[in-house]
């Protein structure tokens, strides 16, 4: 597994699965910090038409685009689906958000070969790595 400083860095590609265009919400503050600092962020999200200037999607699997990390904010019980569908698209990092575990789940992207961060703020990694 690549490290998290590896993992920032090689990356230019975030899809955001849950990414709320309300200004309020914590996914939007991330999605909108990793904007600020050169990443190209994909809102996926069916209740969204576009989020931060970005086209959003209803689905990974809709997205034209290869996707390097797959940055989830939805509940634990949804993670399945989202490393389901991060494999089906081939992405090569599931980031499951503070407050998001599902160690089946992660053990499913480990073995299709996908890096696995969970439980851990992009964020605020991201920040330490600047500081």
């Amino acid at each position: 597994m690549a490290s998290i400083p590896e993992l920032l860095c090689a990356a230019r590609v975030i899809a955001v699965v849950g990414l709320s265009g309300d200004e309020m919400r914590p996914s939007h503050g991330v999605a909108q910090y990793l904007q600020r600092h050169g990443y190209r962020i994909i809102p996926v999200n069916p209740n969204e038409v576009e989020v931060l200037g970005e086209k959003a999607y209803a689905r990974l699997e809709d997205v034209p685009e290869k996707i390097d990390i797959v940055n989830v904010f939805r509940r634990s019980q949804y993670a399945r689906g989202v490393v389901d569908s991060a494999i089906r698209v081939g992405a090569k990092a599931v980031w499951m958000q503070e407050g998001v575990v599902d160690e089946a789940a992660a053990a499913t992207a480990r073995v299709a070969g996908l890096d696995v961060v969970m439980d851990r703020c992009i964020l605020k990694d991201h920040r330490a790595l600047k500081s």
